[in-house]
């Protein structure tokens, strides 16, 4: 086992003899510690054929071991005060919960018992599989959800890792099986594809020493690296209507495809759409749209640089009568700043925004955890937190108007619009 610690919030990372790494950093604000879990297994792994098998591999993982039945799996963690949350992105399953220093050492052992040997009991597996197809329902009727989801099949393709829908549809859940699930945990699961960090009262070796014990006995293969395309972006604009004419509200969805988090002008691109709508009450898209001409009930921008290039995308809320008029503002906003670039005002604003979130971030266990998951991910190292401020202040205003220029295209433009809406958006 290998150890490495750094200056800043100073975590102690570990790769242990079978593969895992361990990241530990000691936080004295409360009594407790939290665990974030993370395995390479997320949506973007899924068969073609079974859309929405990693996220049904969230719900059931932890619903029974060859030792441990669902319940009383349920009532260890229920009598020590922990509740353990799955999520699912792209590329990571990740289980996440908070115990008691006291009780670090039994936590680590049932999650490992839980991620080894998942038993996937027929009934759990029921159970879960008509909870999903309830929640794609429910998805269904969301316009939110709809448009969002539609941009992303729209630019990647609904075949691609980022364009599947990632709790797949009714008949790829109900053709999800028993052996399915085991099959994705076999391929998936394997300590050369886990990240474990630990925040909070502990010391970092004494944390990384008991995720070692729990950990020691996994022996398996690492799986083979996720390979995905990037998307050659279609010339044009495309738009989409998803009529949903009991709603009250039209949801907008408007992006295209961005850069990779590892490509250099990354720090100009978290600029631009800090500028574009992430900003105070959401940049210019906000101040714009829904301050001074009062028509969204919100929008916003979202960066998503990942392993390809991710989504840029821009959503808004707004009644169906407005939907052409903000659109039209999207148009001219991003026009605008492609054309004129940002002001020195607002890179210096944008600069402190995110230099000062950085801390905030960072004031709980969980934001810690998070982080470091993310700097583990992306190999950014473990110095991270001390690297970001220099980083974006060494960006130029040039840098940022020619991430706006090659992206803020509105010619190139997908949008997708959901709700009681029957034209074609201009």
């Amino acid at each position: 086992m290998t150890t490495a610690t750094h200056r800043g919030i100073a975590p102690v990372r570990a790769l242990l003899d079978n593969g895992a790494v361990v990241i530990a950093k000691r936080s004295q604000t409360t009594p407790a510690v939290t665990i974030h879990a993370s395995f390479a297994a997320g949506t973007a792994f899924d068969p073609p054929e079974l859309p929405g098998l990693a996220h049904f591999v969230s719900r059931t993982i932890d619903r029974g071991t060859p030792t441990r039945r669902a319940d009383a799996i349920a009532e260890e963690f229920d009598r020590r005060g922990v509740s353990l949350a799955a999520t699912v992105n792209r590329h990571a399953l990740s289980l996440v919960c908070t115990c008691l220093v006291d009780d670090l050492q039994a936590i680590l052992a049932l999650l490992a018992d839980i991620v080894m040997h998942p038993a996937f009991p027929p009934d759990e597996v029921g159970r879960r599989r008509g909870e999903i197809v309830t929640l794609i329902r429910q998805d269904e009727d969301n316009p939110a959800v709809m448009a969002s989801e539609g941009l992303l099949t729209d630019l990647y393709g609904s075949t691609h890792g980022y364009g599947r829908r990632p709790r797949g549809s009714v008949a790829s859940v109900e053709a999800i099986d028993r052996a399915a699930l085991e099959r994705f945990h076999a391929e998936r699961f394997a300590p050369g594809s886990f990240s474990l960090v630990m925040v909070g009262d502990v010391e970092p070796n004494a944390a990384i020493a008991a995720a070692a014990a729990a950990l020691s006995p996994w022996r398996a293969a690492a799986p083979p690296p996720l390979r995905l395309d990037a998307v050659i972006p279609r010339p044009g604009r495309r738009l989409r209507v998803i009529p949903m004419m009991n709603k009250a509200q039209a949801d907008i969805a408007y992006g295209f495809t961005s850069i990779r988090r590892s490509d250099p002008a990354y720090y100009a691109y978290w600029l631009m759409n800090n500028i574009l709508g992430q900003y105070s009450l959401g940049g210019r898209l906000g101040d714009s749209i829904r301050e001074r001409q009062g028509m969204a009930y919100y929008v916003f921008s979202a960066l998503d640089a990942n392993v390809i290039p991710g989504p840029l995308t821009i959503r808004a809320g707004v009644s169906p009568a407005n939907v052409d008029r903000a659109v039209l503002s999207i148009d001219e906003e991003l026009a605008r700043l492609a054309a004129d670039g940002p002001t020195d005002a607002e890179m210096a604003e944008s600069k402190q925004y995110l230099v000062g979130s950085m801390p905030r971030n960072l004031e709980t266990n969980i934001g810690i955890a998070s982080f470091l998951q993310t700097v583990e991910f992306f190999g950014l190292g473990l110095d991270y937190d001390l690297r970001v401020p220099e980083l974006l202040q060494a960006v130029s205003r040039d840098e940022v108007h020619e991430a706006a220029r090659r992206t803020l295209v509105p010619a190139h433009a997908t949008v997708v619009v959901a709700g009681p809406y029957a034209g074609q958006p201009a």
